[in-house]
């Protein structure tokens, strides 16, 4: 099976003061297209710095990161940027839509930056997938917090990217409307064929994905598959 993202002797250290706190040592795994994979651990562990340089928002300060076959460490920011626009999805814990932005609007804005001729019309059929057709012209202060997080879905889906990297999708939900998200983020991934990569403190939602990377005072604990897959 062909890797998406390949990790390979990956450390990053930050320094505060006079010491030096090592946040991920010797982390090595690949991903292969069209794969479901989870990130666990306790708080602190390193999971958001591994996923932040897994997609190309952070740097590692030493070893490779392979993402669709492109070795990022040596790439300028704004070439990161362009790989990133072209080849990943984001969904975040809060939301992180554009208060000033309608729903259709927020959707569109990855296919506007492409120049996508028919941004719009793209965008108007993504939150009618989620549910929210009748939406589009809501501000996100004008929608509840999982209608906000299922027009992020949208907006993650629009370029059909080939991973998309979602921290904490469900944290800011209550139950049942994080399982609606759920149902969502996976129905997508799966009619689009995206490679998807979530970072979780929840056990029941990694467990949906095929393998699950587990981590643990910045060093990986294990790496497992899914017996609920």
């Amino acid at each position: 099976m062909t890797s998406i993202l390949k990790i390979s002797n990956l450390e990053k250290t930050y320094t505060s003061g006079s010491k030096k706190l090592t946040v991920l040592e010797d982390i090595n795994f690949s991903i292969t297209k069209n794969e479901t994979f989870s990130i666990v651990g306790p708080s602190g562990s390193g999971k958001t710095t591994l996923l932040g340089i897994c997609a190309g928002l952070d740097k590692p300060d030493s070893g490779t990161v392979t993402l669709n076959g492109i070795v990022m460490n040596s790439l300028s920011e704004d070439e990161r940027a362009a790989l990133r626009n072209q080849h990943v999805g984001f969904v975040f814990q809060d939301f992180q839509l554009l208060a000033t932005l309608t729903a259709i609007e927020n959707v569109a804005i990855p296919l506007e930056l492409r120049g996508a001729k028919n941004a719009m019309d793209r965008a108007k059929g993504l939150l009618e997938k989620v549910g929210l057709g009748n939406r589009g012209n809501h501000y996100p202060s004008q929608l509840s917090g999982g209608e906000q997080q299922r027009v992020a879905l949208a907006r993650a889906f629009a370029n059909e990217p080939k991973i998309l990297f979602a921290d904490e999708p469900t944290g800011n939900l209550d139950a049942e409307t994080g399982e609606r998200v759920v149902e969502l983020l996976f129905e997508l991934n799966k009619e689009l064929g995206t490679t998807l990569v979530l970072v979780t403190h929840d056990m029941e939602l990694a467990k949906k994905t095929q393998n699950i990377l587990t981590i643990k005072g910045g060093k990986i604990a294990s790496l497992t598959r899914s017996t609920h897959v």
